[in-house]
C-alpha cells in the first residue's frame, strides 16, 4: 500500500515538474523573441536613417545626371569648339554619374526590401510573444488544477493496486497522445512546412533567373500550402481543446463535434433544451469532455448504429443522457473500473454530481450524467 502510494505519488510531481518545466520553455521562447524583437527594432531603425540618406544621394545623383547630360548634348552638338581633352572629360563624368546613380538605386532597393522583411519579423515576432504569454498563462491554470485538485487522486482510489494501475494508464494515455501528436504533426505540418522551404528555395532561383512570372506563380502555390498548414495546426489545436468551447459555448461546440464525426459515424443525434445563458467554463470543459468520452466509448467499443445525445439545462442542475444502441457490456465484470470510466467518474466527483452507467450485453449502453449547478456561479464570466 505505501509503495502504490509513493509510486503514484511520483508520477504525479513528474506530470507537475514537467508541466512546470514546459512552462518555464515557453517563457523562455517569449524571452528571446522579446530580445530579437529589440535588437530588430534597432536595426530597423538604422535602416529607415539609411535608407532616407540613400534616397537624398539618389536625387542629388539624378540631380546631377540630368546637369551632365545637357552637358553632353551641348558638347555633341557644339563638337569642333572643344577640344579632344575636354570632350573626353565630358563624357566620362555622365558615365561616371550614371553608374554612381544606379549602384545607388540598387543600394536603396536592398535596404528598403530589408527594411520591409524587418518589419514583417517583428509583426510575426510580436503575434508568437502574445500566443507565447497566452499559453504561459493556461500552463499556469494547469499547474494550479494538479497542484491542487489532482493531489486528491491519492486519496479518492483507496485500494493499492487499483491506485497504480490508475497511474500507469495515466502514462500510458500521455504516451500515447504524444505519439498521436508527434505522427499528426510529422504527417501535417511538419511536411508542409518542409515542402514550403523547398517552394520558397525554389521562388527564389526563378527570381534569380528573371522569371518574375513563374516566381510569382510559385508564391502563389506557397501561399495556398501555407494555407493548409494553417488550417492543420488549428485542427490539431481544435483536438486539443476546442476554441469553440470558449467562444461559443457548450452546445454549439457538441454540434460541431458531432458534425466531425459523420464520417465516422453518421448516425449520432442531439437534443437539447437550455436557456440562452452560458455555464461556467469548468462546467462546459467538464460536460464536453464526458459527452466526448460517452460517444467515443459508443463508437470504438460498444459499435453502435445509432447514439442518441439529450442534454437539458436548468436553472439549477444539468442533465446528460447518452444512450446506444450497441453491444453493451456485463456490469458485474467490472467494467466500470476501466480508465476511461473512472477519469468520467472523477470529473462528475469534483463538480458534485452523479454519474449512472446501465448496460446490459447484447442490449446497449445508457450514460446519466447529473450535474447541480451553483447558484451564484452557474454562468460564465
Amino acid at each position: 500500500m505505501k509503495h502504490t502510494d509513493r509510486t503514484l505519488d511520483y508520477i504525479i510531481d513528474e506530470m507537475i515538474d514537467t508541466v512546470k518545466n514546459s512552462k518555464d520553455e515557453i517563457f523562455e521562447i517569449a524571452e528571446d523573441s522579446r530580445k530579437e524583437y529589440q535588437t530588430l527594432e534597432q536595426e530597423l531603425a538604422v535602416l529607415k536613417e539609411d535608407v532616407a540618406l540613400v534616397i537624398d544621394e539618389g536625387d542629388a545623383l539624378e540631380k546631377k545626371v540630368k546637369l551632365a547630360r545637357k552637358k553632353l548634348a551641348e558638347v555633341s552638338k557644339n563638337f569642333k569648339k572643344y577640344s579632344e581633352e575636354k570632350i573626353r572629360e565630358v563624357y566620362d563624368q555622365a558615365h561616371q554619374l550614371q553608374t554612381d546613380l544606379v549602384v545607388t538605386r540598387d543600394k536603396e532597393k536592398m535596404l528598403r526590401d530589408r527594411r520591409d522583411e524587418i518589419e514583417l519579423r517583428l509583426k510575426s515576432i510580436e503575434q508568437m510573444v502574445e500566443r507565447a504569454e497566452g499559453l504561459v498563462g493556461k500552463v499556469s491554470i494547469v499547474l494550479n488544477y494538479l497542484n491542487e485538485d489532482f493531489q486528491e487522486v491519492s486519496d479518492l482510489i483507496s485500494d493499492a493496486y487499483e491506485k497504480q494501475e490508475f497511474g500507469l494508464k495515466i502514462i500510458e494515455a500521455q504516451e500515447e497522445e504524444r505519439r498521436r501528436l508527434s505522427r499528426e504533426m510529422h504527417d501535417g505540418p511538419a511536411q508542409m512546412l518542409a515542402n514550403i522551404m523547398l517552394r520558397s528555395e525554389i521562388v527564389d532561383r526563378t527570381f534569380k533567373k528573371g522569371d518574375v512570372d513563374g516566381a510569382v506563380r510559385e508564391m502563389r502555390d506557397v501561399r495556398v500550402m501555407i494555407r493548409d498548414s494553417l488550417y492543420e495546426v488549428r485542427r490539431i489545436i481544435y483536438d486539443l481543446r476546442p476554441m469553440a468551447l470558449d467562444d461559443l459555448g457548450l452546445i454549439p461546440t457538441i454540434k460541431k463535434y458531432i458534425r466531425t464525426l459523420e464520417d465516422q459515424h453518421p448516425n449520432i443525434r442531439f437534443q437539447y433544451q437550455s436557456s440562452d445563458e452560458r455555464l461556467h467554463s469548468h462546467y462546459e470543459v467538464a460536460l464536453f469532455r464526458l459527452i466526448q468520452e460517452s460517444i467515443q466509448n459508443a463508437i470504438k467499443h460498444a459499435e453502435a448504429k445509432l447514439i442518441l445525445v439529450e442534454l437539458d439545462i436548468s436553472c439549477d442542475r444539468v442533465v446528460a443522457t447518452i444512450t446506444d444502441n450497441g453491444k453493451g457490456f456485463e456490469q458485474s465484470e467490472k467494467k466500470d473500473k476501466s480508465f476511461g470510466i473512472i477519469g468520467m467518474h472523477e470529473r462528475v466527483d469534483i463538480l458534485g454530481g452523479d454519474l449512472d452507467i446501465t448496460s446490459k450485453q447484447g442490449a446497449g449502453t445508457r450514460v446519466n450524467i447529473t450535474i447541480p449547478l451553483e447558484h451564484d456561479n452557474n454562468t460564465a464570466n
